[in-house]
């Protein structure tokens, strides 16, 4: 039973003007470049609209992978596909896999997490949504649908595109999860240094908030590699699915428009907080370009 009429599963018509309002998101996201507010993170401020950090995270994330499985698992009957080429099956595993980790396992394994406002939990979560209706939609119907046309999606070297786009993907992936536990070792061990101190003193160890600039792997030439690397992860999904794949290209795009902004801010807060002479020679976010 659809969730919403023609919409969730989208029909095709729907599917297409779905993909017609997510073109626009570079739109709104450049309002990032004029407002300094960002309520969560870092930057995450006292208010009564915060939700607590681990539940909001999960509120925000988890609608992306859970949209594309149930878009997965109900629009090929409703267009008559009685079963898709495994390469579909794969590229909606390579989404499960990375929001599986983000959406569900990073809030849980992070030290401790700051509180987001209901407004950013909110505006991620409207992200989520349209993002797996589109990627999901096409890899449930409105894409490749046999083998044929997957060798004309990915012409002239399909099994070579497809591996290089999963190799590349797979790259992204494990430096996302190398660097996003460098960050989490900083907290890791401001926590057992506080543990000590409060084991003499005999008081109770509590770290919410600590910051450092972390030095390992792309660290050491840019302040946000984390936001770069899944970049490259989902820039490796765009190749495997092939140059036509709107929704692919459209995840990529709008994954730079919502997360280079935070980056650019964020050098910024870096400086603030450290000094320029402790980020010298860092990029924000694209070595040599930002």
């Amino acid at each position: 039973m659809p969730i919403i009429q023609n919409w969730l599963p989208p029909t095709e018509e729907n599917y297409q003007t779905i993909l017609s309002i997510w073109k626009w998101f570079p739109v709104a996201a450049s309002l990032q470049w004029m407002i300094s507010w960002y309520g969560m993170g870092k930057t995450s401020v006292t208010s009564r609209f915060n939700v607590p950090g681990r539940i909001g995270w999960m509120v925000m994330e988890c609608p992306g992978f859970l949209t594309l499985l149930y878009i997965m698992n109900t629009l090929p009957a409703q267009q008559g596909i009685a079963d898709l080429p495994w390469q579909n099956k794969v590229l909606a595993g390579l989404f499960v896999i990375h929001y599986s980790y983000r959406a569900v396992l990073y809030p849980w394994i992070q030290p401790s997490m700051s509180p987001l406002h209901i407004i950013m939990m909110l505006f991620a979560a409207c992200f989520q949504v349209f993002n797996a209706t589109s990627i999901g939609s096409w890899l449930a119907a409105y894409g490749p649908t046999t083998q044929d046309d997957w060798a004309a999606q990915l012409a002239p070297f399909p099994t070579l595109q497809f591996s290089l786009g999963i190799a590349i993907f797979y790259l992204g992936l494990a430096a996302n999860y190398y660097h996003d536990d460098e960050l989490r070792e900083i907290r890791r061990r401001e926590i057992a240094r506080q543990e000590r101190i409060s084991s003499q003193s005999g008081g109770k160890a509590r770290v919410d908030k600590h910051y450092e600039i972390p030095q390992a792997g792309l660290f050491k030439i840019m302040l946000y590699p984390h936001y770069f690397v899944e970049w490259v992860e989902w820039f490796g999904f765009y190749v495997a699915a092939g140059w036509t794949c709107v929704p692919a290209r459209l995840f990529v795009v709008n994954e730079i428009a919502a997360m280079l902004p935070r980056a650019v801010s964020g050098k910024k807060w870096y400086k603030e907080k450290f000094g320029e002479e402790k980020i010298r020679g860092k990029w924000a976010v694209i070595p040599g370009v930002w």
